[in-house]
C-alpha cells in the first residue's frame, strides 16, 4: 500500500454560483497534490485515506456521461481490490452527492453528507470532527464560497481535526472559465504544502 492520506476534506456545490469545489487539510505533506479534483460543470471528488488516484478522472469521465455520484462510486468500488482501504466523496453538478468509507479505513473513519455536499474523514480524533464540519457548511452564511469551505476545515480542527496533528492543506474551486484569462476553470487552486499551521495558512494566501 502507498503512503496513507489520512486528511479530512469538504467537497460541494456552492448554491447560489454553482461553483463545484474541495478543501482539505492532512498530516500529509502536500495534500492538495493528491486529494482535490473537480471539473467545473461536471463535479467535484476527493479521493484520500490509501487514495486511488485513478478513481477522480474516472469518476469525472462518468459524470460528464450522466452517470450519479452513487453509480460512479458504486462502479469504481467494484473495480479495485483494495476498496476497503479508500475514502471518496463526490458531489456533482446537480448537487447529487455520495461517499464511500472502506471497512479497513483508519480509524476514526467516517462521513456525513447531504444536498450539495460531502465530508469525509479518516485518522481522525472522532466522528466529532465531521459532525462539526457538517454543522459548519449548513449555518446560514454570507461568506464567499471558497472562504465557506476553508471553514468548514476550521471547525473540524477546533474539534481535533486529523489525530497526528497538522501538515498541509489545500482548496480547489472550479468556475467555467474562471481561470487565468478564461482560459481554463481553476478560479480557485491555494495549496500549503508544508507548515504547522497549514488551515491559517491557506486563509492568509486566500484573502
Amino acid at each position: 500500500m502507498p503512503l496513507l492520506v489520512s486528511t479530512y476534506s469538504v467537497v460541494a456545490l456552492d448554491p447560489l454560483t454553482r461553483d463545484l469545489g474541495v478543501a482539505v487539510q492532512s498530516r500529509f505533506l502536500a495534500v492538495g497534490a493528491v486529494v482535490p479534483w473537480a471539473k467545473a460543470g461536471v463535479g467535484a471528488i476527493a479521493t484520500q485515506a490509501y487514495a486511488n488516484t485513478s478513481f477522480a478522472p474516472k469518476a469525472l469521465e462518468r459524470l460528464s456521461a450522466g452517470q450519479s455520484p452513487e453509480d460512479v462510486i458504486g462502479s469504481l468500488i467494484d473495480e479495485d481490490s483494495g476498496s476497503e482501504f479508500r475514502q471518496l466523496g463526490i458531489v456533482d453538478a446537480t448537487g447529487r452527492s455520495a461517499v464511500h468509507t472502506g471497512a479497513k479505513t483508519e480509524a476514526w473513519a467516517g462521513h456525513r453528507l447531504g444536498p450539495g455536499y460531502a465530508i469525509q474523514g479518516n485518522l481522525l480524533a472522532g466522528p466529532e470532527v465531521v459532525t462539526a464540519m457538517e454543522e459548519d457548511w449548513l449555518r446560514a452564511s454570507d461568506a464567499l464560497f471558497p472562504e465557506r469551505l476553508v471553514a468548514v476545515l476550521d471547525a473540524g480542527e477546533a474539534v481535533g481535526g486529523d489525530r497526528r496533528g497538522r501538515q498541509s492543506a489545500a482548496v480547489l474551486v472550479v468556475r467555467q472559465g474562471g481561470g487565468y484569462g478564461g482560459f481554463s476553470d481553476r478560479y480557485i487552486d491555494l495549496r500549503v504544502d508544508d507548515h504547522p499551521e497549514p488551515i491559517d495558512e491557506l486563509k492568509r494566501l486566500l484573502t
